[in-house]
């Protein structure tokens, strides 16, 4: 899978979405955790969706008066993407160039 660069906010919503036994989640909880306004959070949910890194269903039992949640939780593929996002935003400490001092320990 070819890593695309993912947008801070789509971080926040992969993030949220990294649940103990992959729980789905429905778009006002994730609205919530991420500070996501709709306009923001929806297209992404959206995309994530069109590229195979989310699922997402509808409510199947929702309470009485209130109307049928979507719900959305990471795909196999999608677990395998956030960790290589999370991989890449990893600092890397720069290795010395060959031949260049060692740093001093501090110790006399």
């Amino acid at each position: 899978m070819v890593v695309r660069r993912a947008s801070a906010q789509t971080r926040l919503v992969l993030d949220a979405l990294m649940t103990p036994g992959n729980e789905w989640r429905h778009g006002y909880d994730l609205a919530q955790k991420t500070g996501l306004a709709a306009g923001t959070l929806y297209p992404i949910l959206g995309r994530l969706t069109d590229r195979g890194i989310l699922e997402s269903r509808w409510e199947a039992d929702p309470p009485v008066g209130r109307p049928r949640r979507h719900l959305y939780r990471l795909t196999p593929n999608g677990h395998a993407y956030t960790e290589q996002i999370a991989a890449a935003a990893q600092p890397t400490r720069p290795r010395p160039a060959i031949g260049s001092p060692r740093p001093a320990s501090g110790l006399a």
